[in-house]
């Protein structure tokens, strides 16, 4: 297939022509002009340039595999994202990939042909692999490479890998080296709104709200969608404006993000990965660690609208708690039953003379101290700790995201990136933040694909060589300037 070919091909996207796309296809000719009016009338979004996307639909079947070429890695540092996005009516050749590497997670979205089956269109896959484990990543992309002929029809050698996040930049040369194939780096910032356009505009079951009553309630996909803000949370949390297709800025942020979450919780819980300790938290009580409207008030305070469970103090009992057990520890002077060793080392203590009294009062108090911890952690199960420590990241990242929507007037916020993966009490206490500070008058809104939004917007930035030669897709320019009119005409 030539690359004129492809070009006019994935310019269709939802498959509607004026009769002379069917005739160049039937004759086999290489379609080589589209007409403007043709493009204005099937391109609704720039995400949506260079794929077909009428019909698409998200895989929830989990008979239903994603693609044959699918290896995990054998330490587990791999996570196969089952739903894919299945498209059924895409027949051009797809040779790139995409990655967003972050600073702790590196999200892979690629484009399969149906395993054993003759049915037209492919799906999108989606895989995720530990920032640290980044080789696992490049060695999956490496198969994707070998495996491309069977997964899409291209050949190996015309492999490009189209990069994102701050990883693009720092594991570019190895990338390169590694696939032997172009890298391409494209904008952080530009990728999550061109993915997060994509997902709103296109793909039905996507998008959703959450609460207690209503787990998730889908929004039907809509073509008028700005302004709105999108708050990403992945190892940091960054906030955006988007006024427009490609027309945003960041208006703020927090450290405070999911990196946040993660780093504490290796120091705090046994656990090992991510996932773990969403796991761990799903399980576990936060009011054992948290202090309560309850805990000071010994029921609601509704004066001012605050429940008897609402969070007065994130880990506030710790201290508390801490405290008992030093009492408790003087109690049994410092020693836990049958603790010979320790009774001997302070008989030894007291029977040596030579020491100075600072010496032996700080020695003396080292057990009490050490068993006064001992005692205070057996009282704090690592499923209560993720619990809290969830929702004090949770609960002001939330706070956060309301404030910067009141600042810029802005009604419909999206929350986007890996820390959510539909957790429901991380999901549950963004939206209850965001209903509660605006008194209903503001919307949160999740995705299934939350973490994928700067993947699939690179993704779908790739354009075949000398793409746009006789109309630019920038800005002020072709397309983008008609997109942008017509985003003027339909504002209120």
């Amino acid at each position: 297939m030539s690359e004129d070919h492809y070009q006019a091909e994935v310019a269709i996207v939802d498959g509607e022509d004026d009769g002379k796309t069917v005739a160049a296809q039937a004759t086999g000719r290489p379609r080589t002009v589209t007409s403007t009016a043709e493009i204005d009338s099937t391109i609704i979004h720039p995400g949506s340039v260079r794929i077909n996307v009428k019909g698409a639909f998200i895989v929830d079947t989990p008979e239903q595999p994603g693609t044959p070429a699918n290896p995990t890695s054998p330490g587990g540092n791999s996570y196969h994202e089952t739903k894919d996005i299945r498209l059924p009516n895409h027949t051009a050749v797809v040779s790139h990939i995409a990655v967003d590497i972050g600073g702790s997670l590196a999200k892979l979205v690629y484009f399969s042909r149906e395993a054993h089956s003759t049915d037209p269109g492919g799906r999108l896959n989606f895989q995720s692999f530990e920032t640290d484990r980044i080789d696992d990543c490049i060695e999956f992309m490496r198969h994707l490479k070998d495996k491309q002929l069977a997964l899409n029809g291209s050949r190996p050698g015309e492999l490009c890998v189209m990069a994102t996040g701050g990883g693009a930049y720092k594991y570019y040369d190895r990338i390169r080296q590694r696939l032997g194939v172009d890298v391409l780096r494209e904008d952080e910032m530009e990728c999550l709104i061109i993915g997060l356009d994509f997902f709103i505009t296109e793909i039905p079951r996507e998008v959703f709200t959450y609460s207690e009553t209503d787990p998730m309630h889908f929004a039907s996909p809509n073509a008028n969608i700005y302004p709105y803000m999108l708050v990403n949370i992945g190892s940091g949390v960054s906030i955006l404006k988007v006024s427009g297709p490609r027309t945003f800025e960041r208006v703020g942020g927090t450290s405070l993000g999911g990196g946040t979450l993660w780093g504490l919780l290796s120091l705090l819980t046994p656990a090992e990965s991510f996932d773990e300790m969403l796991d761990m938290a799903a399980h576990g009580d936060n009011a054992k660690v948290d202090m309560l409207v309850g805990d000071i008030y010994g029921t609601d305070y509704n004066k001012i609208g605050l429940k008897s469970t609402t969070i007065a103090s994130s880990f506030g009992k710790v201290f508390r708690m801490k405290r008992e057990a030093e009492h408790e520890a003087e109690d049994t002077g410092g020693l836990a039953n049958g603790d010979d060793q320790n009774r001997r080392q302070q008989q030894q203590q007291s029977s040596e003379g030579t020491t100075s009294s600072t010496c032996c009062s700080h020695a003396q108090h080292r057990p009490t101290s050490s068993r006064a911890s001992e005692i205070a952690r057996s009282r704090f199960s690592s499923a209560d700790i993720s619990r809290s420590l969830l929702y004090a990241i949770s609960n002001n990242i939330g706070q956060i995201a309301y404030l910067q929507s009141q600042v810029h007037g802005l009604s419909r916020i999206y929350f986007g990136g890996s820390f959510i993966r539909g957790h429901p009490q991380t999901m549950n206490t963004l939206s209850y933040a965001i209903k509660f500070w605006s008194k209903g008058e503001k919307q949160a809104y999740f995705l299934r694909h939350e973490g994928y939004l700067g993947a699939v917007g690179a993704f779908l930035k790739h354009q075949p060589r000398n793409w746009g030669r006789r109309g630019s897709f920038e800005e002020g320019q072709g397309l983008e300037e008609r997109l942008r009119v017509r985003t003027e005409e339909n504002a209120p």
